[in-house]
């Protein structure tokens, strides 16, 4: 008897991926709370607000890794890096009970003695109030 190989269809695999991406991110709280922080940026920042991510975390091999070192990646970087009228400011997204990690606090820690305005903050509604406490939104959330 032969073996028989059954493909799965485009649909099945988008359908499996999207599974999985979901579970990834029910298992990773941050990043919910972090896309929620973009989704008001985008929709409520002043328009004289630059704001990013950079992109530090994430699983690298050892080349790579060194390669983002020697090119400026700087262990415990905020989450989001915001700038506004000359003021900088550092936003580390915790999940409710999240710690930060060593890095993180030399970070911050860094970022405030060099003048900027860091904070690190414990879900939505409290990374939200902070962005508003900063006036780099407008309105307020109810």
């Amino acid at each position: 008897m032969k073996d028989v190989h059954v493909r799965a269809s485009p649909r099945n695999r988008i359908s499996d991926e999207f599974r999985a991406g979901a579970r990834h991110r029910r298992q990773r709280p941050e990043a919910a709370i972090h896309a929620a922080v973009c989704d008001h940026l985008h929709l409520r920042a002043k328009p004289d607000v630059l704001w990013l991510h950079p992109a530090n975390g994430g699983t690298r091999d050892i080349r790579e890794a060194a390669r983002f070192k020697r090119m400026g990646v700087l262990a415990g970087a905020s989450d989001l890096l915001l700038w506004h009228r000359g003021n900088s400011f550092a936003l580390e997204l915790k999940r409710p009970g999240g710690r930060l990690s060593d890095a993180q606090l030399n970070f911050l820690a860094r970022f405030n003695d060099a003048g900027g305005h860091g904070a690190s903050t414990e879900g939505l509604d409290r990374a939200l109030a902070i962005l508003e406490a900063w006036g780099l939104l407008v309105g307020r959330c109810q």
